[in-house]
């Protein structure tokens, strides 16, 4: 079976990701299937999830799953087309908090969403269809100041780690601008490799 590409997109806060990932997906030219991680759990973030559904073409299909996005990809991946997720990061909060909000997730939580977040590279990089998976670079700033905070900023950072190791290309947007981060790192390794001899 022929697999598709994976596609990894990174970077901040209003980076230009979601519309990179979009242009992206359109230049693919095969129907689209949209999985949304997020949920409108108040009058802001459900205000945010409309303006982004308003943005996509009509023939885009959208499912939403907060939890169960690898089995998602692996299903609906059966087919051609392009899946793309977003994002990783409300994935994650959604497998570390969404049983015990306001309370520190322990290490059984941590390793069953880094469990998750495996089988979703693996099932995004082997399935048919081509795969645009969004996510944030959140340990870039501040120490956050609480424990939730800081688990939750590491446990990103590796599932981001994991998601850029196992994809076909990895881009990192910066003020609305694309970096080949795979590419830049293809070309450092030839610097550092010792020159063979004949």
């Amino acid at each position: 079976m022929n697999r598709g590409q994976f596609f990894f997109i990174t970077g901040g806060a209003r980076s230009g990701k979601s519309r990179f990932a979009e242009s992206l997906a359109l230049a693919l030219g095969e129907p689209v299937t949209y999985i949304a991680t997020a949920e409108g759990l108040d009058e802001e973030m459900a205000a945010r999830i409309k303006k982004h559904q308003k943005r996509r073409p009509a023939t885009w299909t959208t499912l939403e799953e907060p939890l169960h996005v690898a089995a998602l990809v692996e299903k609906v991946g059966q087919r051609e087309g392009v899946i793309i997720i977003e994002c990783l990061t409300f994935l994650i909060t959604n497998l570390l908090f969404k049983d015990c909000l306001g309370a520190e997730a322990n290490s059984k939580v941590q390793e069953r969403a880094l469990a998750e977040v495996k089988q979703l590279a693996e099932a995004a990089y082997s399935c048919r269809a081509h795969v645009i998976l969004v996510s944030n670079e959140v340990g870039l700033g501040l120490v956050p100041p609480n424990p939730q905070g800081r688990i939750f900023r590491d446990v990103a950072g590796w599932a981001n780690q994991i998601m850029a190791a196992k994809a076909d290309k990895v881009y990192f947007l910066v003020s609305g601008l694309a970096v080949d981060l795979k590419s830049l790192n293809q070309d450092l390794q030839k610097v550092l490799s010792p020159h063979k001899t004949g």
